[in-house]
């Protein structure tokens, strides 16, 4: 099963996505925030990333879920900023910051390059959504240097459906976060509250490109929707609602990989709520209801 990018380059389609997404960097909309800032002139909002990405860090990556990093381990490359900019973010001096390097399109290519020649079995975007016309014209070089594993999309699932539609034909394998239930607890850690709204939209889109997961003869994904939900303590995170939302919306079969490593960190130590690790027991009444829901729960 070769990569759904191979086709849209071959065709055209990514040529002219990066086109579109290129003259939207001009009055920024790419994520809700829509801060509407000119970064071609290396103005900056929300993410605080102008004209050129920036790289945190690249690396195979093996502490990803068993499909996506496997024996060879995932491409990971971690762009510096966020859309999202959750007060309790466990890569807090990644996605607060503009720690890193910048990366002309050029530079991405190489590094996606060499993570293929590392062995990898994906090419692992993290933070992508602020960044995507930057990730793609890297692609569209890669792929005439030889780039044929598939792209993963690792997202907070701050999206714009808008901008997600550009994207039919190119991302073989998304992987959003599904952070909250609530938009007061949205808005309480993100200032966000349409992040519950705007999530639900964006996986619903997600699995409508890309479909279930799907993996090869030895585990590893080659497309199709993941979904990340991290427990947190008290329910903070509506994890009930959300795989419900999940089975009933998306699709009895959705893979989910319900989270247990939700620890205090970043701003919010003073916070009434969630200034706790998560317990044992609430943890596994999360795991036993993915089950008894009958979600695909990934370990």
């Amino acid at each position: 099963m070769k990569p759904v990018y191979l086709e849209s380059a071959q065709n055209g389609y990514l040529a002219q996505t990066i086109t579109v997404l290129d003259q939207v960097l001009e009055q920024c909309c790419l994520c809700p925030r829509m801060c509407g800032v000119n970064r071609k002139n290396g103005e900056t909002g929300i993410c605080q990333t102008g004209n050129n990405a920036i790289v945190a860090s690249f690396a195979p990556h093996f502490g990803e879920e068993p499909c996506i990093s496997g024996r060879r381990g995932s491409g990971t490359i971690f762009f510096s900023g966020c859309s999202l900019m959750c007060s309790f973010c466990q890569n807090y001096d990644i996605s607060h910051t503009t720690d890193g390097h910048e990366a002309e399109p050029g530079h991405i290519a190489s590094i996606m390059l060499h993570l293929k020649d590392q062995g990898c079995h994906n090419i692992n975007f993290v933070t992508p959504t602020h960044v995507l016309p930057q990730i793609l014209e890297g692609l569209a070089i890669a792929v005439e240097n030889g780039l044929d594993i598939p792209l993963v999309y690792n997202t907070s699932g701050f999206e714009r459906v808008e901008i997600l539609q550009h994207l039919e034909g190119i991302i073989d394998i998304y992987m959003p976060d599904f952070k909250f239930w609530n938009p007061e607890h949205a808005k309480d850690t993100c200032d966000a509250p349409e992040y519950p709204e705007r999530v639900k939209k964006a996986v619903i889109e997600m699995h409508r490109q890309v479909g279930d997961l799907l993996t090869d003869e030895t585990g590893i994904a080659l497309s199709g929707l993941l979904v990340r939900h991290l427990v947190m303590p008290d329910n903070f995170s509506g994890t009930p609602q959300v795989l419900k939302f999940l089975k009933e919306k998306v699709s009895p079969a959705t893979h989910v990989n319900v989270m247990s490593q939700y620890r205090p960190m970043g701003e919010v130590y003073n916070h009434a709520v969630i200034n706790r690790p998560l317990s044992v027991d609430e943890f596994r009444a999360s795991v036993d209801l993915t089950r008894d829901l009958g979600l695909n729960l990934v370990r």
